[in-house]
């Protein structure tokens, strides 16, 4: 295959049972977040650039190294959603729906960003987004925390680690900034990268989120942003706390924990898995109570969190061989037989089971090889024979017992 017809990197085809995989974590997260009260916003992929620099902040590595942008015939600058946080806003505001006083909204889609494609993080890859709109209570964080680790239960996910921080409000959060840009103004240029450098003037909190292990080492005792929360804040999180503690949700306190995008106030959280190697945050979110207003809505209230589908599945318990199998696969062993067999097929559809007919007639060997490709439960044969008796020969493909069965037979001896 030449080249420009293959798969871009970074961009993956996803077949059976790898989709069938994304199709049961949609299913379960639209079952978990109904219980919630939220319902489904999809999207457009495609945004105005200055959306996600407005939203998400100029100076996250999103919006500088990582967004697909250019323009469309008229010059515009377009951006392929790195994130759905953002648009959701746009949709929310634009819509008018903030002057209802709670908004629950859930997306799901792909979000697109280069960077180095690696394990569980493709530059297209998907994700389950939930928002909450409205409520300035510290309820609404313990309720969306839980709910996100109720999804990821009912998915089976396990040893999850839940960390939490808040970093604080507009009020208390200034005043930690200039401490945290004093404290790291302190330190040997040479202690930090040249990402961390520029940051260290431009947003000192994103320091704290530098993944390069020297930066970790020498910022390892910066001032902990929890001790700089104004009263207002300290209660807020003291509360969440309290609510997590009393439906025993364990989790651990990361003063760290900033997430990557500006919007994010008070409440910030992220569910952590070992399993998957260094990029092991499988959801991650809190509370961006100014991001509304910030994009030219109202000043309204807003909580949500995200998960990667890409690092979900890796950890998703494998099924039970055999727990999705067809059950039944009809062979036609002449072309005469060819319509009654269709006519069967179609029938035991109708009555709820899955299944396959071979179009073509074949020979008994060959067909069998097919039957038994599929991984069907049960063989129908029809030919000459069987089609004048109005009989079908079924064959159990575990056991090997066979019988002939009539037709009329056929969907009762199945539901046995």
């Amino acid at each position: 295959m030449s080249d420009n017809v293959t798969a871009i990197k970074g961009f993956a085809d996803l077949f059976s049972p790898d989709s069938d995989a994304f199709t049961h974590m949609e299913a379960v997260a639209r079952e978990t977040f109904s219980r919630y009260g939220f319902t489904e916003l999809r999207t457009p992929i495609l945004e105005r650039t200055e959306l996600f620099c407005r939203g998400i902040g100029t100076e996250t590595d999103v919006v500088q190294k990582e967004m697909y942008t250019f323009p469309d015939r008229k010059g515009r600058s377009l951006t392929l959603r790195p994130e759905a946080t953002a648009g959701v806003m746009r949709a929310y505001i634009e819509s008018g729906r903030s002057g209802d006083a709670v908004t629950k909204l859930f997306t799901i889609g792909p979000m697109f960003r280069y960077e180095r494609p690696q394990k569980g993080r493709m530059r297209q890859f998907h994700q389950i987004n939930c928002e909450c709109l409205g409520p300035s209570e510290p309820y609404a964080d313990a309720e969306l925390v839980t709910m996100a680790m109720r999804f990821l239960e009912a998915l089976g996910l396990k040893d999850l680690s839940l960390q939490l921080n808040s970093l604080g409000c507009p009020t208390c959060r200034p005043a930690y900034r200039e401490t945290l840009r004093k404290w790291l103004s302190e330190l040997d240029e040479s202690a930090l990268c040249e990402d961390c450098r520029r940051r260290m003037v431009t947003n000192p909190l994103r320091v704290l989120d530098c993944k390069v292990p020297s930066c970790r080492e020498h910022t390892a005792e910066t001032p902990k942003i929890l001790d700089h929360n104004c009263p207002d804040c300290a209660a807020h999180f003291e509360t969440v706390r309290r609510l997590l503690d009393a439906e025993k949700v364990p989790y651990v306190i990361n003063h760290r924990l900033v997430r990557g995008l500006d919007y994010y106030t008070r409440t910030t959280f992220e569910i952590v898995s070992d399993q998957i190697g260094a990029q092991g945050t499988v959801a991650g979110g809190g509370r961006y109570d100014g991001l509304v207003e910030q994009l030219g809505g109202p000043n309204v209230s807003g909580l949500g969190f995200a998960c990667g589908m890409e690092r979900l599945a890796l950890l998703l318990p494998q099924p039970e061989a055999g727990a999705d199998r067809p059950d039944f696969f009809t062979v036609v062993l002449t072309d005469v037989a060819r319509d009654a067999a269709y006519a069967l097929t179609q029938a035991l559809r109708d009555a709820g089971f899955r299944g396959e007919m071979g179009f073509s007639s074949r020979s008994i060997k060959s067909a069998m090889r097919q039957a038994g490709k599929s991984g069907a439960r049960f063989c129908l044969l029809i030919g000459e024979d069987e089609l004048a008796a109005q009989t079908v020969m079924l064959k159990n493909m575990d056991s090997g017992e066979q019988s002939s069965v009539a037709f009329a037979d056929v969907v009762a001896r199945l539901q046995k």
